[in-house]
């Protein structure tokens, strides 16, 4: 699955690369993070391919189960990184299968939610991705899990910043 974060994840790592003046030991941490982050999509991509599902699906009932069986579908948009229209053609296959169903919310707000069908769907298909990850966590400390949402927010926030300079 290609990301516009991955693919500028990679434009990241070009930049650097270009830029002689940056440490030799930051430019090896950038591919190994890049790497890894790669790494990280493609078992994503693999787990829902095992599970039937493409990954477009996979994300949005992702979405859908982590807010307790229906979202707002501008929240997937963003929770999601899916292009607006990618994400309209997966919820309306969804919804022919009888997965979702659109739901109005506040005029012209829509709430994308499970059906019966799609609670048992998810159960065979998301939710066991989900207890994956939780599995994994589980296995950390809590300080190893605080740390790394540290780190994660304290470069999200950086990313952030930096491009508002842009």
């Amino acid at each position: 699955m290609k990301s516009y974060y991955n693919i500028l994840v990679r434009f990241h790592t070009f930049i650097f690369l270009r830029d002689k003046a940056v440490d030799k030991k930051i430019i090896s941490f950038s591919k190994r993070w890049n790497y890894l982050i790669a790494e990280t999509n493609a078992a994503y991509h693999d787990a829902s391919v095992k599970l039937g599902i493409s990954d477009s699906a996979s994300i949005i009932l992702y979405t859908i189960c982590n807010s307790g069986g229906s979202c707002l579908l501008s929240e997937i948009c963003l929770l999601s990184g899916i292009k607006k229209q990618t994400l309209n053609s997966a919820i309306r296959k969804l919804e022919e299968n009888g997965i979702v169903y659109l739901e109005a919310v506040d005029g012209k707000k829509k709430s994308v939610c499970l059906t019966e069908k799609g609670k048992m769907f998810s159960e065979k298909t998301v939710r066991k991705i989900i207890q994956m990850e939780n599995e994994i966590l589980e296995e950390w400390t809590e300080a190893e899990r605080r740390l790394y949402i540290e780190l994660t927010e304290k470069f999200l926030n950086g990313l952030k910043e930096k491009t508002k300079l842009l």
